[in-house]
């Protein structure tokens, strides 16, 4: 009668703790890599901010431990190939699925008044492809891990914003008859609410008038009232129109 193993030594059975913790470490460090990258483009009002830069890293970490190391259990101790998997390339099945999830990635994205939405969401299902591998190959600690440091990663940063997530964005539309003197004051008055203009369209109209499609953002939360008074004061805009987008 073969002796009973603990579930702990059944999910060490591939690897040892030591080598189990140095895959831990690695995807950790991914994540501070990822999460610097990060945390400039968002100082830069890009898109893809921290916590999408911090599940992407994450994500390649894992496929690239399980690229290395998830078919292990396909040989004996000895070495020597188990029956049925001699000559064949496991691999190649979980490469597809990489490149494949990539495009249920794409349609969770969408651009809605000059912000592009969706990245993190994108890289989450990227990143849960690659958990599902390390699952599947029988790395279940290594999946776990990963598992419940994103989810706890997402937690921590909707409570706690940083970076881009800090950022509060507004889109302003206007038509002006008289648009070169106003440009400079608007931009003055940006600088005094710390914004910075992302996105700006600019349609000239049939009669002369400009038509303005603006999206600033800010770390400061502008009060709507106070932004509606500063362009209502100018005689020359017109059709005004104003909303918190994030």
């Amino acid at each position: 009668m073969e002796p009973r193993i603990t579930l702990f030594q059944y999910l060490l059975q591939q690897f040892d703790l030591m080598q189990t913790l140095d895959f831990f470490l690695r995807i950790v460090v991914a994540c501070i890599c990822g999460s610097a990258i990060g945390y400039e483009r968002s100082r830069r009002f890009k898109g893809a901010g921290i916590r999408t830069h911090i599940i992407v890293c994450c994500g390649a970490a894992l496929i690239m431990i399980i690229s290395k190391y998830g078919f292990a259990d396909l040989t004996n101790t000895a070495g020597a190939a188990f029956n049925g998997t001699r000559g064949a390339d496991p691999a190649r099945v979980a490469a597809q699925v990489v490149s494949g999830i990539s495009f249920i990635g794409a349609g969770v994205i969408f651009k809605n008044s000059g912000a592009v939405r969706g990245l993190t969401t994108a890289a989450g299902i990227w990143a849960t492809a690659a958990i599902g591998l390390a699952i599947g190959s029988g790395m279940y600690t290594i999946g776990i891990f990963a598992t419940v440091l994103i989810a706890l990663l997402q937690v921590l940063m909707h409570k706690f914003k940083i970076g881009a997530d800090s950022y509060n964005a507004y889109q302003i539309q206007f038509t002006v008859k008289d648009s070169e003197n106003l440009h400079t004051e608007i931009q003055q008055q940006l600088h005094r609410w710390d914004a910075q203009m992302t996105n700006t369209r600019v349609a000239h109209n049939e009669d002369g008038s400009v038509y303005y499609d603006i999206t600033i953002r800010t770390t400061q939360n502008l009060n709507l009232d106070d932004m509606l008074t500063f362009f209502s004061d100018k005689d020359e805009v017109r059709n005004l129109s104003l909303e918190n987008i994030h």
